[in-house]
């Protein structure tokens, strides 16, 4: 079988007839939690935050890597050198709204951007009672909340997300 070349980010709709073919390997970058929520079907999980390049399958395919949007599998794709991956572009967002199918557990924890809409939304509204009936000085939360929201948009770093991943419920496999 020779080897297929793959541009260094692949469109979903240039993916789909070598996913269909069984002619690339797929890996999910993303969290745990994430791909046991959903994912490709027969793509391996292989998350960002233990993501080591010699964990990569050892395959004459090509090797597409992907994430939620893009970014994390870009990330990966630069931590790999020589080696010739590629990465999805727009990530499983695109594949999804591509109408491409998707393998999807409804016994899986809620996603991880949910948990971090529910912890940082809930630690703003816990501020501003507490600023409001006990100290002004619980405002102070609300603010360090609301900082660190600003930081991981502008960033595309989120502390919350990588200290919500590291929990138990979103580590183990599914």
């Amino acid at each position: 079988m020779a080897v297929l070349k793959v541009a260094p980010e692949v469109t979903a709709a240039a993916l789909r007839p070598l996913w269909e073919a069984g002619e690339v390997v797929l890996v999910d970058v993303r969290e745990p939690s994430e791909y046991a929520g959903e994912h490709i079907p027969e793509a391996i999980s292989l998350p960002l935050s233990r993501f080591r390049p010699e964990d990569l399958p050892a395959t004459e395919k090509p090797v597409v890597l992907y994430c939620q949007s893009g970014n994390r599998s870009a990330q990966a794709v630069a931590r790999v050198g020589d080696r010739p991956v590629s990465h999805l572009q727009g990530g499983i967002l695109a594949w999804k709204e591509g109408g491409h199918p998707v393998a999807v557990n409804r016994k899986a924890p809620i996603s991880l951007m949910r948990q971090v809409q529910m912890v940082a939304g809930s630690l703003v509204v816990l501020g501003a009672v507490l600023g409001a009936f006990v100290s002004p000085w619980f405002l102070l939360l609300s603010g360090f909340v609301g900082s660190g929201l600003v930081f991981a948009g502008v960033t595309n770093t989120c502390g919350l997300a990588m200290l919500l991943a590291r929990l138990p419920y979103n580590r183990r496999a599914f």
